[in-house]
């Protein structure tokens, strides 16, 4: 993945699904979503006019088109992440991920909010056990939202990237952005005049000197013909739009320009927090507790049941696909489950099938409120003849933390490797995007520590 630092012009624009109409300002002055930034990639690919590259057909959700030569779909393989707030300044580059949802406290790693055991019948949703409950005292104390990568590696218990990364800062939006509002009047597309009665206000998001919009993206192409790609650039597109030199992406609504350079200070290890793999074990309870907190959003859709491709239903929302809806059993397989090259679909699949499952139990979640997102398609001949809005889905936002209770410390460490975004690297490369949809976009991206019951959990 190649760390990629996006640096605006000007104001950048990201606007939701809402309206914007009086006094309505389309919140386009919210962080943006992980799809934006691909999109963005994506546009930039195209813009760069690669020839020679591998394309495929129309389509999505296995329905593709019918013409089998007609193959004018480029860059399927692009597959980024991010993005997050970086401070350049001083001697490294400081990378910021959204605070955990279970620390309540201002400037501190310590997690306040932990699982509760409940005595008799409760109203939490199935398969949740216990509440979570907060340890500390009441105070109205406005907590950080933002934590740097040796605030997240000192609060997970992980190793440090080096003695420069280790440094732990807690920042608010407003020590990196400002938001800017303004008015305007509304164009018809078609005649370019002012539309009668039409006016908006909207807001937009102006990052401070000093800071950068940290993104990792990556595009390797098997086409045939290499001529295009220079000399060290290998089979990456992303190597090649930015030549080493940098170059411009235009980001967001509006088309905002931002410059775009690649981030040589990274060597191997990626500026992302490192989840633990192993020493689950809690002394007081004698049970392997493990927790899984995302970095980046996910979206997990409901499901419709097909006995026929062994799918079952599953309401989806703020619970994982690959959690069991009624006993919160997880349903991800212990074992190699990677694709091996030379092997069928079908029988890459069957493979997996057989495969035990992890002997691990969802038993409690801490959650905020759920993101939207949205877009916006053009016309094409094949799924979507005549354009319009995507669907919208509620995504589970950054900072949410899913607790698991495992069988034993080989199961624990095979939840960890299966959650974390580095699996079993060292933190060098990202294999790990547990969202249902978009996990290629960067939606999905999580780390495991270990928690504790709450104080009051009967003397625990």
């Amino acid at each position: 993945m190649n760390p990629v630092l996006l640096h605006p012009t000007d104001v950048l624009f990201f606007r939701d699904g809402r309206p914007m109409s009086g006094s309505l300002a389309g919140h386009g002055a919210a962080w943006p979503l992980p799809n934006v930034i691909s999109h963005a990639f994506h546009a930039a690919l195209h813009r760069a006019e690669l020839t020679g590259v591998h394309a495929h057909r129309r389509g999505r959700s296995g329905c593709y088109s019918s013409d089998k030569e007609h193959r004018d779909r480029k860059f399927g393989s692009l597959v980024t992440a991010g993005p997050f707030p970086v401070c350049i300044r001083g001697e490294a580059h400081t990378w910021f991920f959204t605070r955990p949802a279970d620390v309540g406290a201002s400037n501190s790693i310590l997690a306040t909010l932990c699982p509760a055991l409940l005595e008799g019948t409760s109203s939490l949703p199935a398969p949740l056990q216990y509440a979570v409950g907060n340890d500390a005292a009441p105070t109205k104390e406005t907590v950080p939202a933002w934590w740097s990568e040796g605030a997240w590696n000192t609060y997970l218990g992980t190793p440090q990237r080096d003695d420069l990364a280790k440094r732990p800062f807690f920042k608010s939006d407003t020590d990196f952005a400002d938001t800017e509002s303004t008015y305007g009047i509304g164009i018809d597309s078609e005649t370019g005049t002012v539309e009668e009665s039409k006016f908006y206000s909207a807001s937009y998001l102006r990052l401070r000197e000093g800071w950068r919009l940290g993104t990792f993206a990556t595009a390797p192409d098997k086409g045939k013909d290499k001529d295009f790609l220079d000399a060290g650039g290998g089979n990456d597109l992303i190597s090649t739009l930015l030549n080493g030199q940098g170059g411009q992406i235009l980001v967001g609504g509006q088309q905002r320009v931002c410059s775009a350079m690649l981030d040589s200070s990274i060597q191997s290890r990626l500026p992302l927090p490192l989840g633990k793999s192993d020493g689950f074990l809690n002394a007081s309870t004698n049970k392997h507790l493990v927790k899984w907190v995302l970095l980046t959003p996910a979206i997990w859709p409901q499901i419709e049941a097909d006995p026929q491709k062994h799918i079952t239903a599953h309401h989806g929302g703020w619970l994982p696909n690959w959690i069991h809806p009624g006993n919160g059993e997880v349903l991800l397989k212990s074992g190699d489950s990677s694709r091996t090259p030379g092997e069928g679909r079908e029988a890459w699949r069957n493979r997996v099938r057989s495969l035990p499952p992890i002997a691990a139990k969802l038993v409690a979640v801490l959650t905020g409120k759920p993101l939207t997102v949205t877009g916006w398609v053009l016309p094409n001949g094949t799924d979507r003849p005549e354009g319009g809005a995507k669907s919208t889905h509620l995504a589970v936002p950054a900072g949410a933390v899913y607790y698991f209770e495992c069988d034993s410390a080989e199961a624990a460490t095979a939840l960890a490797t299966a959650l974390n975004w580095h699996g079993t690297t060292a933190g060098t490369a990202i294999k790990n995007r547990r969202s249902t949809l978009m996990g290629e976009k960067g939606f999905g991206l999580g780390v495991c520590g270990t928690w504790n019951f709450h104080a009051c959990s009967g003397g625990l």
